[in-house]
């Protein structure tokens, strides 16, 4: 029978497109069923219209369905991948805005943080309810495939209350190995080792990544048999553009002697030390790019490419439709799970999952990202050990924040939530405890419409802050835009470039990956690389 992949949240502007092409590449699957689903009839139409034309240009037996009801799309599938931003750019624009008021100046505001908290509480009641419909009506064992971020709470809050084996996946390690690999490229170029026309590829660097989302270390780097962890900081300082792009990530490397996976914009975030003082933020950070660390910089691009989108899509359609071939896939690591489940191809990625002794120095059961393999057998996990101390203290932290607002998240608990603002890194380096509580209720009543677990506590929040301006005690808010905000374009001022404003329209979203400068000339991906420490495993696939 031809597998059935569910899409929820496929109104995506290029993930579910890049996803979809991306499994079709695999001559084995060309005749899956992909069932979109989408609570946005217009955006779900849209999508379904360019994925129909992709597949009829290419000459594809696949079957596409689309539905607003996730429930009929989820029934009889093998494979559930989730893309929801719950909420949308309406609630996105909160978990900015209010923040900023108390101080709390983010990049990206999706993973921690008092934005990737809030995040958190919207997005959990949703993924438990498609956990539901997984158990009842999907294929027995279906495979639930998790981007949505705030990543490692999401996947905990499905693994451990959902009861649905979910893995959680993402492509910070993907760009940050391309990163490494140019830095040793030009280091071997000028040692002598290789010639200047030598396009290094990753497969060629061997790498062992743990932690957590987005704060995942690069433990071990090898090329060319030689152990080269220690020659990161020497290689990123030498390198002509990321000390200027990537002055938190470089200066955390020489500090704690590991090199992140996450951008610069993102690692600033999460810890307390480089966004705290408004007037510091700006030493830390590069305006060339909103990744590098602009205030509010993902809320900007993906209105941005959203209302682009909406305006351009008859160009869209219009436009030639894209070769669906093997050496077109994306890094994206759904495709080649599914692929590797389903021929028994290995392949080799870093995956989100529970921890269970993978990670000896952080917590069982919160959630880890490293190398896992998938074949026939399932998706398994190797034990990677000990993380080094300082990267251990810092993915400690924040998973111990992970924990409270996930807990808060599934059972409405409005004391847990604030004391998971509160124990975050930046909020707690940023904000008084007063102005942590004040915060958290601004955004409960903010948000609501996305809160079904919160309704009782909205109208006790919106009193307190009602008392508090009456009686003079609410905290003094900051008027401020941020430290390093731009402007919002609109479509008029996008239109004068529609190259680089589709280009946007692509980059904002999940789908596409353009850490690498060479990635159009990248070659086909390679399913099997060296294995880390071998251990215990686990399978958190199909058996």
């Amino acid at each position: 029978m031809p597998l059935k992949i569910a899409m929820i949240g496929a109104g995506s502007i290029g993930f579910t497109r890049r996803l979809m092409q991306d499994i079709l590449a695999v001559p084995e699957l060309t005749d899956a069923h992909f069932a979109l689903s989408d609570i946005s009839d217009k955006n779900l139409d849209m999508v379904r219209q360019l994925c129909q034309r992709d597949v009829q240009a290419n000459k594809l037996p696949t079957q596409i369905s689309a539905t607003t009801e996730a429930r009929a799309a989820i029934a009889d599938a093998d494979y559930v991948i989730c893309t929801i931003r719950q909420g949308g750019l309406e609630a996105f624009g909160t978990d900015i805005d209010i923040p900023l008021k108390y101080g709390v100046d983010q990049c990206v505001g999706d993973t921690i943080c008092a934005g990737g908290i809030m995040y958190a509480q919207r997005t959990i009641p949703a993924l438990l309810g498609f956990c539901r419909d997984i158990r009842e009506v999907a294929k027995p064992h279906a495979l639930f495939l998790n981007y949505s971020n705030p990543m490692a709470m999401n996947t905990w809050a499905c693994n451990k209350y959902g009861k649905v084996k979910t893995i959680g996946l993402c492509h910070g390690v993907q760009g940050a190995h391309w990163q490494i690999t140019d830095c040793i490229r030009r280091w071997a170029i000028n040692e002598g080792m290789i010639s200047p026309e030598h396009k290094m590829d990753k497969r060629e660097v061997d790498v062992i990544a743990a932690g957590i989302n987005h704060q995942t270390w690069f433990i071990k780097v090898q090329w060319n048999g030689m152990d080269l962890t220690s020659k990161m900081l020497e290689m990123f300082e030498a390198h002509p553009d990321y000390p200027r792009t990537e002055k938190v990530r470089i200066d955390v490397l020489r500090r704690f002697g590991y090199y992140s996976t996450e951008s610069n914009g993102h690692l600033s975030e999460y810890l307390p030390w480089y966004r705290k003082r408004s007037e510091n933020i700006k030493d830390w950070i590069d305006l060339s790019a909103w990744i590098n660390g602009e205030t509010g910089g993902y809320l900007r691009v993906c209105t941005e490419g959203r209302n682009w989108f909406e305006t351009d899509f008859p160009n869209w359609l219009s436009a030639p439709a894209p070769q669906i071939r093997a050496d077109q896939r994306s890094e994206e690591h759904g495709s080649y799970i599914i692929e590797a489940l389903e021929t028994g191809r290995p392949y080799r990625g870093h995956f989100n999952v529970i921890n269970h002794g993978h990670i000896k120095n952080l917590q069982d059961r919160c959630v880890i990202e490293i190398p896992g393999y998938a074949d026939r057998n399932g998706v398994n996990m190797p034990v990677v050990g000990d993380l080094p101390l300082a990267c251990a203290a810092t993915c400690s932290a924040s998973a111990r924040v992970q924990e409270m607002g996930m807990e808060a998240a599934v059972h409405g608990d409005v004391t847990l939530l604030k004391q998971a603002m509160l124990h975050d890194p930046l909020v707690a380096a940023v904000c008084m405890p007063e102005e942590v509580w004040q915060m958290t209720d601004e955004m409960l009543v903010a948000q609501a419409q996305w809160l079904p677990q919160y309704a009782k506590a909205i109208t006790p929040a919106r009193q307190r802050l009602r008392d508090a301006e009456e009686h003079g005690t609410r905290v003094k808010l900051r008027d401020t835009a941020g430290a390093a905000r731009l402007p919002t374009k609109s479509v008029e001022e996008m239109s004068q470039n529609a190259a680089s404003a589709r280009a946007n329209a692509h980059a904002a979203d999940k789908g596409n990956m353009t850490h690498d400068p060479r990635a159009e000339n990248r070659p086909k991906a390679n399913h099997a690389s060296r294995a880390p420490k071998k251990g215990k495993s686990s399978v958190a696939g199909r058996s």
